[in-house]
């Protein structure tokens, strides 16, 4: 399958990142932007919503290129990947196929899979379609299974379900994106120069449905399109025989006290467990690379 050129990146941003190629997939209908860097064994690093790949900027600077080979999807409507104009168009079986198109593409094998937030399930979930290319995942701060039989949604998530109010928030005054700093352990992890690269793929009204979208993915009933998916997550990331890996922001507000569960489900991965937020990729980058080598040397 042939590569599509990168949408442009303002000279601010790109001075912010590492030395990258970029390129876009067509995944069905829609291009999803990818950044790649280095050489060697693949790793698949995926992000959650509102951010893109500039999440792990970090996270390559702490890795040794000339061992790995880094690929960083930006999931359909965040970064500069397309945005669908309809909203419907967001379900976790969607993403999966589409990520699972980028593998596919690439031609990617004895593959590590890095997930966080909603890349977690995503990208987990394309590599159950993929078993047998996949040779070890690390887990950051994301969900690997449908809900408990009795559970409440997050504040965050209820407020994504409450009609207009949400949309105009969302849509209009660029929520979440503009506060991600207050789901960080450290509130100034986020800089201003990242802040606004953060904010940048969104800043239009008219294209930026994803956060809201995304939000509204995560289950609020047993009955909710995305549990079938997440089923299919967590059977696969279960019964995993590869290496493993958990590093864990404790301080997350969304996802920290999910740790637990995490490593109940996976109880030969090595954890690490930090004092950073939901964004962990922000505060704790040369961990993040230090679980990645781990489970290389492992696999």
């Amino acid at each position: 399958m042939p590569l599509l050129p990168a949408p442009p990146l303002p000279d601010w941003i790109t001075r912010q990142l590492p030395p990258v190629d970029r390129y876009a997939i067509d995944v069905g209908g829609h291009a999803m932007h990818v950044m790649e860097a280095g050489v060697g064994r693949p790793v698949l690093l995926a992000h959650g919503n509102p951010s893109w790949g500039f999440l792990y900027r970090k996270v390559i600077h702490a890795l040794d290129l000339s061992r790995f080979r880094v690929i960083v999807p930006d999931l359909v409507g965040l970064g500069l990947s397309d945005k669908p104009a309809d909203p419907a168009a967001h379900t976790l079986a969607a993403h999966i196929a589409w990520m699972g198109r980028v593998l596919d593409a690439l031609g990617l094998d004895d593959l590590i899979v890095v997930g966080q937030d909603w890349g977690g399930p995503i990208a987990f979930g394309a590599a159950a379609e993929r078993a047998a290319r996949v040779r070890g995942l690390v887990v950051l701060n994301t969900v690997i299974s449908p809900p408990p039989p009795r559970f409440k949604p997050t504040a965050f998530h209820r407020f994504a379900r409450v009609p207009l109010v949400s949309d105009v928030v969302f849509r209009a005054f660029a929520f979440p994106q503009v506060g991600m700093n207050l789901a960080q352990g450290d509130l100034l992890s986020i800089p201003p120069a990242a802040a606004a690269a953060y904010w940048w793929p969104l800043r239009d009204p008219r294209r930026n449905q994803a956060p809201l979208a995304l939000a509204r993915m995560v289950p609020d009933r047993h009955t909710h399109p995305s549990v079938a998916p997440l089923a299919r997550v967590h059977a696969f990331v279960k019964g995993f025989d590869g290496p493993t890996a958990i590093v864990w922001g404790d301080r997350d507000p969304v996802l920290g006290r999910v740790r637990g569960w995490i490593e109940k489900n996976l109880p030969a991965a090595s954890v690490t467990r930090t004092r950073a937020g939901h964004f962990l990729q922000e505060e704790v980058p040369v961990e993040i690379a230090r679980a990645i080598v781990d489970v290389a040397n492992r696999a």
